[in-house]
């Protein structure tokens, strides 16, 4: 006669297994890597070196990936208001605030400023940029000059040119480009107006001093936030205001803030 079977036990044993299973996938479940997010990420030419350097250092810190477009301020901007897909925005501080007040962003966190630098041919004399008479006389003698024309600094530059009365005599010298330093380094511009940060990356080219103090030009940039909800774009910016990453920004040719 075979041996009764006791239903309680049995039970037990059932139940048992069952824990032990639902211990095992909870274990497991802990275990595995968080999903690394992808971070899309537009950005202003003028931090383009500093996201180029922490950018990579970033993303192996914390296995999100950043897929980052750049351009000028002003046309991020327009893409971001006929509804481009963004997470992280690096713009100028205006274009920030008015992104927020048509709810395209969510929040803004200050990262840096830059003046306008004048970029010259590695190793060419340094203009005089001792007064705002000094600066005019180097517009008038250039053979030709470069800038941004939709760039922070492009957009000052043009009514500045014309606060000073020269706006007329060098507008068959002014070269519309995408990058000003770039162009001076190739010698498509004897000289070019840009953000420091925008010289330096060109071997070709150095910046021969800093427009003079009364008709200097600082540009504040910031970062906007598209959803207050997503960890990964605050991830990024956290990493992006630390100290280390407040000495990669001031190398590169900025002031963090």
């Amino acid at each position: 006669m075979a041996p009764a079977i006791n239903k309680g036990t049995r039970e037990d044993s059932m139940t048992m297994r069952l824990l032990t299973l639902a211990a095992t996938a909870a274990a497991l479940a802990l275990s595995a890597p968080a999903k690394a997010s992808e971070i899309k990420v537009l950005s202003s030419n003028a931090l383009k070196t500093v996201l180029e350097d922490l950018g990579p250092k970033f993303e192996k810190a914390t296995e999100n990936k950043l897929a980052i477009t750049f351009g000028t301020a002003a046309e991020l901007k327009v893409a971001i208001e006929k509804g481009a897909v963004v997470d992280v925005a690096v713009l100028t501080d205006g274009g920030v605030d008015d992104l927020i007040k048509q709810g395209k962003l969510a929040s803004k966190v200050a990262l840096a400023r830059s003046g306008i630098a004048v970029a010259i041919k590695k190793g060419a004399p340094k203009p005089d940029l001792s007064s705002t008479e000094a600066f005019k006389k180097m517009l008038l003698s250039a053979k030709s000059i470069a800038y941004v024309e939709q760039g922070a600094s492009g957009i000052y530059l043009k009514g500045l040119f014309e606060k000073l009365g020269v706006a007329e005599q060098i507008k068959g010298k002014l070269k519309s480009v995408k990058a000003a330093g770039e162009a001076v380094a190739n010698g498509e511009a004897e000289i070019g107006f840009t953000q420091v940060s925008e010289v330096l990356p060109y071997a070709g080219a150095e910046v021969g001093g800093m427009l003079p103090p009364d008709i200097q030009s600082t540009t504040n940039f910031a970062f906007g936030i598209h959803s207050k909800d997503s960890k990964p774009a605050a991830e990024l910016v956290k990493f992006m205001t630390t100290t280390a990453a407040a000495a990669v920004i001031k190398a590169k040719g900025l002031e963090p803030r």
